[in-house]
């Protein structure tokens, strides 16, 4: 199938459990949830649904990666460079092994796309 239809993403009730990640000192871990979707013949590039409770942990993701925020408030810090803020609506691109620090003040929900740059 060259076409998957992924309706109404923000609406979506059910997203499996993808375990946590350690907040920052002294913050409490943070909940991660997910729908991931295959693309036939393009297994290594990673799609779909990405949620987490509020709170701060740092970006481990090393490929480079695009996405768009359905839901949720708060910003991205990447090392050495200015905090970006985000609400829904907005996108983000993050080149391979953009380093920094999330912090939600709300839960947010995005759309992502993970892939190799190279």
């Amino acid at each position: 199938m060259k076409v998957q239809k992924l309706a109404q993403p923000a609406a979506i009730k059910v997203l499996e459990p993808w375990g946590t990640v350690a907040g920052l000192e002294g913050a409490s871990a943070v909940q991660l949830l997910g729908l991931q979707k295959v693309i036939p013949g393009k297994e290594d590039i990673d799609t779909g649904i990405f949620a987490c409770s509020a709170g701060s942990y740092r970006r481990s993701v090393k490929q480079a990666e695009i996405m768009h925020f359905l839901d949720g408030n708060g910003s991205f810090t990447p090392d050495g460079e200015e905090t970006l803020t985000f609400t829904p609506g907005d996108t983000f691109f993050f080149a391979a092994d953009t380093e920094g620090t999330w912090v939600m003040e709300t839960p947010m929900r995005k759309l992502y796309v993970i892939f190799d740059a190279s």
